[in-house]
């Protein structure tokens, strides 16, 4: 199977302009590490998180961090998922999700903060098994998802970026609410 995934950041032409905002938080180029040593990091931030704190809704958000967790999971599986298809040189273009319609519906303020937390460690480790294995002819292979051209490569750069960018609102939030905790 795979030796190695590609040691450089993806071009600007291997996803959308939308999804440059999580690629633009990955300094990394070896995305399998970064990966692995994201999962990690971000599991353990959250542990560290009272579940009570978990619930509370810090304007302007509108979302609780177990809706943040919650979201996170949600585009995680469907990341994996178009990684997958367009991995296995899948044509078949591939819809989008509306993020406030997935929480709304998902009820992820009654879901245990641990079962969360671990959704995302479970996911996450799937997702770092799946582009382990893929073949290094793949990481190029792209496809059609939300209306826009993406490469296996940006995906797993898109993965990292994103929950990048919800951990640092995290962190932002519960430093607002106890500064003396940060």
């Amino acid at each position: 199977m795979a030796t190695c995934c590609p040691r450089s950041r993806p071009i600007s032409t291997e996803y959308s302009a939308f999804q440059a905002q999580y690629v633009n938080l990955v300094d990394e180029t070896d995305i399998l590490s970064a990966l692995r040593k994201q999962v990690d990091q971000v599991v353990d931030e959250w542990m560290r998180i009272d579940p009570q704190t978990s619930l509370v809704r810090h304007a302007p958000y509108t979302w609780s961090l177990r809706e943040v967790v919650g979201h996170c999971n949600d585009a995680e599986r469907i990341f994996g998922y178009r990684a997958l298809r367009i991995a296995r040189n899948d044509k078949t273009e591939l819809p989008g999700f509306e993020e406030n319609d997935y929480v709304r519906n998902a009820d992820f303020d009654n879901c245990q903060w641990r079962d969360l937390i671990d959704e995302f460690h479970a996911l996450r480790r799937a997702n770092i098994l799946l582009l382990s294995n893929v073949p290094d002819s793949a990481w190029t292979l792209d496809g059609i998802c939300s209306t826009n051209r993406v490469t296996v490569h940006a995906l797993a750069y898109i993965m990292v970026g994103h929950v990048r960018h919800h951990a640092n609102i995290i962190r932002d939030r519960i430093k607002q609410a106890s500064p003396v905790m940060a």
